[in-house]
């Protein structure tokens, strides 16, 4: 079993920044791969970014590349979310969810989420 908890979520002006953590309880989050989607409100949940188990390997949504960084430190068992340059698109809850590959966070299924923190961005 593996809990996420998300934090770092907040208002702030567009053009900013912000960084949200996921810190994850168990013994398998070094094994796992990690990923941030986003939910904004009357729009489906959408994938931004995953981070392989080891780190080495990184996928972004084409909407955030170059603006959002996902990173992760095994021995905190914390995964990352830089984001700069923000939007008021970005406005949405940012959830982690954790899986056995990228792949198979890309579709979706991971196997355990997180409830998310709010990010807002004002015009």
């Amino acid at each position: 079993q593996v809990q996420l908890v998300e934090s770092g979520g907040g208002l702030v002006q567009a053009g900013g920044s912000l960084r949200l953590s996921c810190a994850a309880s168990g013994r398998t989050f070094s094994s796992s791969a990690m990923g941030w989607f986003r939910q904004a409100p009357g729009k489906e949940r959408e994938f931004v970014a995953t981070i392989s188990s080891n780190g080495g390997t990184t996928h972004y949504g084409d909407y955030v590349k170059g603006r959002f960084t996902i990173s992760r430190d095994n021995a905190k068992n914390t995964v990352y979310l830089q984001m700069n340059n923000l939007t008021p698109e970005d406005t949405a809850v940012y959830s982690c969810a954790a899986g056995s590959t990228t792949l198979v966070l890309r579709l979706g299924r991971g196997s355990y989420w997180g409830q998310g923190t709010q990010v807002t961005v004002s015009s």
